[in-house]
């Protein structure tokens, strides 16, 4: 199941410790002492650092991993995080492709299909509030994943067949066994009309 079992309790100062992280230097080891020197001392402020394990920023030993020292570019940080809850979260993603868009009371109800009655009312309702506090954190949009063929506009789709149709009748166009090749021909400069007229009669009569 890709559901991360790490939560937060508050969220309050979510927003404050990513900006603290970001604005300070990366750490060897991401410790509780390292989370105190950015001033957040508290029990619950504690539990970030598994949920930063779970979101891929540091390793099971608290080292930053690629994901963290990419977060330090401020004008890639709320990318890096959506690209984080949508790994970190993948189950919940493969249910509603807009899961960073559902309600907190929504969230909850696909945590309860998908944990299988492994979580109580009470681990889920931090869970959807862990997830919904991550998601108002995260660029979504530029993250948006591609449209597979299945979900692809249909118009999309016509068009495009429209276009792979037009191709095939071009004049510079050879269809071969339901191939297309798009032949490219460099003239020789000259100035007798009988040198092109032999060079264009040469290809049809070999191509077509």
């Amino acid at each position: 199941m890709a559901l991360p079992t790490s939560y937060l309790t508050s969220v309050r100062n979510l927003p404050d410790i990513f900006a603290a992280i970001q604005g300070a230097q990366a750490p060897e080891k991401f410790t509780q002492s390292f989370l105190e020197s950015l001033e957040f001392k508290s029990t619950a402020d504690r539990l970030i650092i598994g949920m930063l394990k779970a979101l891929g920023f540091l390793d099971d030993a608290g080292k930053p991993k690629d994901r963290y020292f990419r977060f330090l570019d401020q004008s890639q940080g709320a990318k890096v995080i959506a690209e984080a809850v949508r790994d970190t979260y993948q189950d919940l993603f493969k249910v509603n492709i807009k899961a960073h868009e559902m309600t907190k009371a929504d969230v909850i109800n696909k945590l309860k299909t998908l944990g299988q009655g492994q979580f109580s009312d009470s681990v889920l309702d931090k869970m959807a509030m862990t997830f919904t506090a991550l998601v108002k954190l995260g660029d979504f949009q530029s993250t948006a994943p591609a449209a597979s063929a299945s979900t692809a506009n249909p118009e999309d789709t016509q068009n495009n067949n429209q276009t792979h149709h037009k191709s095939a009748n071009d004049p510079g166009s050879l269809k071969l066994g339901g191939l297309v090749y798009n032949i490219q021909i460099v003239l020789p400069e000259s100035r007798d009309p009988a040198v092109y007229d032999a060079l264009f009669q040469s290809l049809r009569r070999h191509l077509l």
